[in-house]
């Protein structure tokens, strides 16, 4: 069944039914919703207080502080995005995605199905998220910057521990699938982590590194020249 709050701003009619729009979030022109979204979603703490009421829908509508999704976005199916997040324009989302509050998510900006957004994060323009990425609080990934499938960042070097340090990764750096990048450390500009890549230190722009622990291993020339013969050996 759809609900949708008398306090929410809908501009878009792309809303199917079986969707969840909550407190005074806003969703501008040509958005698409697809079924069983949920936007606005309360946080944890005011998601306690709902325990016995029979009128749940109602209370978290109550509870929550919105969100605003721009115009242009795809959400598909059983997407839930919390409240105080900021959702840019020609954003989309794959299938069964979680983002956590105090997000802000840059222009179009593709999050893959499976991805986990752990709240206070900022993602910016043009970033490609792939299939089932898990991106904890505090980390800052800046525009154009590509994170392959499967990719782990982490906040936390002696888990669980009361110290969470976040991961910033550079302007167009490039992330390859199963990397896994350790608590604190930062990726520079246009960087490329091969993948596999476990990443324990900081990484300079404009370099290549793989492995377990990950190494330098060359420039990010090199790299784009192997990418540009790789393409013309296909194209031939």
């Amino acid at each position: 069944m759809k609900f949708i709050s008398p306090k929410a701003r809908v501009r878009s009619k792309s809303i199917n039914d079986d969707v969840m729009i909550l407190g005074p979030s806003m969703i501008d022109e040509n958005t698409i919703v697809e079924p069983f979204v949920i936007i606005g979603h309360p946080i944890r703490s005011k998601l306690l207080r709902t325990k016995g009421n029979p009128n749940v829908e109602r209370l978290m509508d109550e509870l929550s502080e919105g969100s605003m999704i721009g115009k242009d976005c795809i959400i598909r199916s059983n997407v839930t995005i919390y409240e105080k997040d900021e959702i840019g324009d020609n954003v989309e989302f794959g299938h069964n995605v979680l983002v956590r509050e105090n997000t802000k998510i840059g222009n179009g900006t593709r999050v893959g199905t499976g991805v986990v957004i752990d709240g206070d994060t900022i993602i910016g323009n043009n970033v490609s998220i792939q299939s089932m990425v898990y991106i904890p609080r505090g980390t800052i990934i800046e525009d154009n910057v590509f994170l392959g499938p499967n990719v782990v960042i982490t906040n936390d070097k002696y888990p669980p521990s009361k110290r969470l340090d976040g991961v910033r990764i550079r302007r167009g750096a490039v992330i390859g699938a199963n990397s896994t990048l350790i608590a604190g450390i930062e990726i520079g500009e246009n960087a490329v982590i091969a993948a596999g890549s476990v990443v324990t230190r900081n990484v300079p722009s404009g370099k290549v590194v793989a492995g377990v622990p990950a190494r330098p291993i060359y420039d990010v020339d090199i790299f784009i020249k192997k990418r540009i013969e790789y393409e013309k050996s296909h194209t031939s």
